[in-house]
């Protein structure tokens, strides 16, 4: 029996014989997902099309909701607005697994030439988070023909607007981990700097924290002229922030690994005329938080002084609705997720990066509360990297599949039999 016969004419699954059920899962897997494939590109290019915005993604929802429901999967909808949460209960009692994909594209006008161009003036998917949405359908669909298998729960959490108003912490707010309680969670990012076909996993710090900083120094304006009569903040500017890369260079151990970067200065004046103020902002990017707050102490207490000593004054905030915590994946998960990537794909391919990287994921909100795993699936082609965030952002289709067979095994691998010792 072929695995799109092992349905009934309602569309929900049914039993496996035994005879297909002694065929190795990864073997199951790998045939269930070349299956799929055709469909779950369909699906790709759809939402791609049509992008929508962090908690509008209302078209895409439904689509999402209409899908699952065709699997015969329990679904919730409007969770945290868009959000949509869907259960796959096994034929056998076990632990629960949260598999999470976020739905939300970007105020960015596509530049790609695609057939499958965005056809929303000033949108686009330019992260990916249209195959993330994609591959957990289709992880959706083979999991759902697993289920004889399959010891516990699956709960798929399809999640609004990733990129600006971390809807992954409002969804853990209105109880996603519960109901039933979450054991574990996986999660993927197709990435851009990491080539086709290669799966990066790597236990402990995976993605750091970020935070927006914004400062702004306030002196005396005047005529450039005549500078002693004036309170110069643009010359206050530029010492702080010299001084300030001391305590990445000079104050902290190179063995701990952050970043600040100052990403906008804002002095509007004139070419002759001192400005009143001068206001900055960037981020700073790290992965130990005692490590965090000291940074943003010392940062302060550097643009303190500079401006105290000078006669101006200051001031110094953080962005609490960027502060997210990093990405630490737990160990045993970790090789958990790299033994079941070397079941589906070439185990040349699994690779363990040497850092963690400087991007940012609201998927640590899940990580922060329960055992998580969190990976890259490249998208590079050979000696090319795909720039996230940029109009023409793309990539191919074929990735789909490396992303699906990776997360579908990880997930009867976690949620397999349990041992008898």
């Amino acid at each position: 029996m072929r695995p799109d016969q092992s349905r009934q004419s309602n569309g929900s699954p049914i039993s496996q014989p035994a005879s297909e059920r002694a065929i190795p899962l990864p073997v199951q897997v790998k045939s269930l997902c070349d299956l799929y494939l055709p469909r779950v590109i369909e699906l790709r290019r759809h939402f791609h099309m049509h992008p929508e915005l962090g908690h509008q993604e209302f078209g895409t929802a439904k689509i999402v909701a209409d899908e699952l429901r065709k699997l015969g999967i329990e679904v919730t909808e409007k969770v945290e607005a868009t959000g949509v949460v869907g259960i796959l209960k096994g034929a056998h009692p076990g632990k629960t697994l949260m598999l999470r994909a976020d739905m939300d594209g970007l105020p960015i006008q596509e530049n790609t030439g695609l057939d499958y161009e965005s056809v929303v003036p000033g949108q686009m998917h330019a992260c990916a988070h249209d195959g993330h949405t994609a591959n957990l359908l289709g992880v959706a669909m083979v999991l759902s023909q697993l289920r004889e298998q399959l010891h516990g729960t699956v709960k798929f959490v399809f999640q609004p607007d990733e990129e600006y108003d971390s809807g992954a912490k409002a969804m853990i707010q209105l109880g996603v981990l519960e109901n039933p309680k979450v054991d574990a969670a996986f999660g993927l990012h197709l990435w851009g700097s990491v080539p086709e076909g290669q799966v990066q996993i790597k236990g402990g710090p995976f993605m750091a924290a970020p935070d927006k900083f914004t400062f702004t120094v306030i002196g005396k304006g005047g005529h450039a002229a005549m500078p002693q009569l004036c309170i110069d903040p643009v010359l206050l500017t530029v010492q702080a922030i010299n001084a300030m890369q001391t305590i990445i260079s000079r104050k902290k151990s190179p063995f701990n690994p952050a970043v600040i970067s100052y990403c906008s200065l804002n002095a509007p004046s004139e070419y002759n005329t001192i400005p009143d103020r001068v206001t900055v902002s960037g981020t700073i990017r790290s992965f130990d938080a005692d490590l965090r707050n000291w940074i943003i102490t010392e940062m302060e207490a550097t643009l303190k002084g500079i401006t105290e000593s000078q006669g101006a004054r200051y001031e110094f905030a953080i962005a609490e609705d960027f502060a997210l915590p990093a990405v630490v994946n737990d160990y045993e998960l970790a090789e958990l997720v790299k033994q079941a990537a070397r079941k589906v794909l070439d185990p040349s391919l699994v690779v363990e990066p040497k850092e963690p990287s400087m991007g940012a994921e609201d998927f640590s909100y899940f990580s922060q509360q329960i055992p998580s795993c969190f990976f890259f699936v490249g998208i590079a082609p050979e000696g090319k990297e795909v720039v996230h965030h940029s109009p023409g952002f793309q990539w191919e289709d074929r990735n789909l599949e490396t992303a699906m067979l990776v997360l579908s095994q990880a997930a009867v691998d976690y949620l397999g039999a349990p041992s008898k010792s």
